[in-house]
């Protein structure tokens, strides 16, 4: 009985660790977004393709030659899976372009509400009323970060809650289906994100500088972010998975002021350090408990 508490407690720690960094990871995009002026598909393509193939160099690394029968493992769940977040990851960007960001970060901050619903539905975890809490706060938070101006768009604001649905559903689905192989999942949404938006973009016009920094963002956003994101998400309920991908909304505007010095207003200061705070109370407490 011990043993499988301290096994739990080593797992907890462990999805933790994994779902916070994925977190940092995944708030860096609107930091490659703005260091290349290039249209969203061509951005998707490459951000793809560099993420897919560093992912699969380190899967070659570890597991060699068997790394091919992982994909053969994936079954309907991890191709489900792949899909679903290659579709999240074309809709974030789109929503970007065709939405303010306060819009979008308003709506994927719903993703802890939206994930306590849909994985009582399909897993019957219920939520804990501290877990509920800790996302209204948190929520709270980003609205007073980002504001609710008028000046968002309807299809923009469309692909903004669908890219959150799309992320609460991978976060379900990993956690049904916990022996899903994590890289090569990841691995394969980044591919057909990619793939997908070849024919609309132009990836052969990106110069070498351009390049690079596509490289940069397809491996730290996407393959570190979403390989990440699917070796936690099994580990936790997915509430709590929602609510540290929160902290994507506070840490954007780190990177922005790190990279271009531009410092954050007030508002953004006291709503991201409710974010902050309200993640760290819960995980402390889950942890004391």
């Amino acid at each position: 009985m011990l043993l499988c508490i301290d096994q739990d407690m080593n797992d907890y720690r462990l999805g933790l660790i994994f779902v916070t960094t994925s977190a940092v990871a995944w708030s860096t995009a609107g930091l490659f977004t703005r260091l290349v002026d290039l249209d969203a598909a061509t951005m998707l393509v490459w951000r793809g393709l560099f993420g897919a193939a560093g992912i699969a160099l380190v899967v070659l690394a570890i597991n060699g030659r068997s790394s091919f029968a992982q994909l053969l493992r994936l079954g309907w769940p991890g191709w489900t899976f792949a899909m679903v977040s290659a579709a999240g990851m074309v809709m974030f960007i789109y929503a970007l372009r065709n939405t303010t960001v306060a819009h979008a970060a308003v709506i994927y901050a719903t993703a802890p509400l939206l994930a306590a619903g849909l994985s009582w539905l399909v897993l019957g975890e219920r939520p804990s009323r501290a877990a509920i809490i800790a996302s209204v706060v948190a929520l709270v938070g980003v609205v007073i970060m980002v504001g609710l101006g008028p000046e968002g768009s309807l299809l923009g604001d469309l692909l903004a809650l669908g890219m959150t649905l799309s992320v609460v559903a991978m976060m379900v689905i990993a956690r049904k289906h916990p022996g899903i192989p994590a890289m090569p999942a990841a691995a394969m949404s980044s591919l057909i994100s990619g793939i997908a938006c070849w024919p609309i973009g132009m990836p052969l016009a990106v110069g070498p500088a351009e390049l690079a920094i596509l490289a940069l963002f397809g491996l730290v956003n996407s393959a570190a972010g979403i390989a990440l994101f699917t070796l936690g998400a099994r580990l936790l309920p997915a509430i709590e998975t929602a609510l540290i991908g929160a902290l994507d909304a506070p840490l954007a505007p780190l990177w922005v002021w790190l990279a271009f010095g531009e410092t954050p207003s007030a508002q953004t200061m006291i709503g991201g350090a409710l974010v902050f705070c309200a993640v760290a109370a819960h995980v402390v407490g889950e942890l004391r408990r």
